[in-house]
Formats: structure tokens, sequence, C-alpha cells
């Protein structure tokens, strides 16, 4: 499960002056409880000063997928089209896709690229650059961590790997007399 993190800290800007900023980050965990711990630890590692957790949320994305040679994160709206053969309609069924890119068009021909293997009818309306800073994933420690590092890293975009339960984050939204024409 994917935890979104803010957290506040003295950030000292291009200028030289010092202010508070509020960064979002997201940590894979088990629990508030581990996702707590978990981005402690990571921001540890980046922050030498204090800093504060000041909100820890639920994020609601169905897939993550790393790029190489990406360096923002893309919020992708994905509908999947469905017949609803009991109601004779057409139905939407909208999840959220988190993936690196460097502008909005290569956002969405990544995610092009993620729904490739897709059976059903998709339409892509939405893409927004996400305001989350890196993305900690959980790494069980069965292979080295800098070598599962590494490789979340280099994840090439010719293999993306799906999170599993896709439905647990998805929105249902009917459909509209558009759609179904």
């Amino acid at each position: 499960m994917w935890y979104e993190c803010k957290i506040k800290y003295r950030k000292t800007d291009e200028t030289g002056l010092q202010k508070m900023a509020t960064e979002p980050y997201l940590v894979d965990a088990l629990s508030y409880t581990e996702a707590e711990s978990r981005i402690n630890e990571e921001m540890s590692a980046y922050i030498s000063e204090e800093f504060k957790i000041t909100n820890i949320k639920v994020a609601n994305f169905a897939e993550i997928h790393p790029f190489e040679n990406c360096d923002r994160w893309f919020k992708s709206k994905v509908s999947l089209l469905a017949y609803d053969e009991e109601s004779g309609k057409e139905r939407k069924t909208n999840m959220y896709i988190l993936l690196q890119a460097n502008d909005v068009k290569e956002a969405f021909d990544n995610t092009t690229t993620v729904m490739k293997g897709t059976m059903g009818d998709y339409s892509i309306p939405a893409i927004t650059e996400s305001p989350i800073l890196d993305v900690f994933p959980y790494f069980s420690g069965e292979e080295g961590e800098l070598e599962q590092i590494e490789k979340f890293n280099a994840l090439k975009a010719s293999k993306p790997e799906p999170v599993a339960e896709i439905e647990d984050n998805m929105e249902f939204e009917p459909a509209t007399e558009e759609a179904s024409v």
C-alpha cells in the first residue's frame, strides 16, 4: 500500500535564504505506523536538520511506474470502458497511475506504454504533474538493497510491473451520453 507523507523542514533556496517548506513523498508500507517509520528513516538520509511529518494519508494510485532518465512524477487518470450487459450502458472505471516523465507529452506516451497490455478499451482524460518529489518502494532484503533500488530506478518502459489489486484504488463513474455514442 502506498502512503503519501508530507514533510515540513527548513530549506535553503537558490539565493541562500532559509524558509519553511512542506513537500510530499510516497512510501510503500503496510500501515500508517510503518509509513511514519519508513519516511523518518528515508528523510534522515537527505535532511540534516530537524523535520516534521505533517500528514500521512493513503495514496490513491493503482500503479506506480518509474521510467529511466526522468525527473518528475505525473498522475495519469485512466478511464477503463466496459459494457454493462444488464443495463445496456457503457460504464467507466477510473484509476490513477503515478509515473515518471520529463513533460506532459512524455507522460502521455509513458501512460500509453503502460496500458499496452490492456485487453479492453480505455481513455486518458487527464494527466497532471504530481507534487510528489520522490517514491520510496519497499524492499524485502532478499537481494542487496542497493541492487533493488537500482532495479527500481532503472525499470524500463518496455517492462512495466503493475501493482496488484487495481480495483481497490478505482473510482466508478456512470457513463455519460457522450461516452455511449
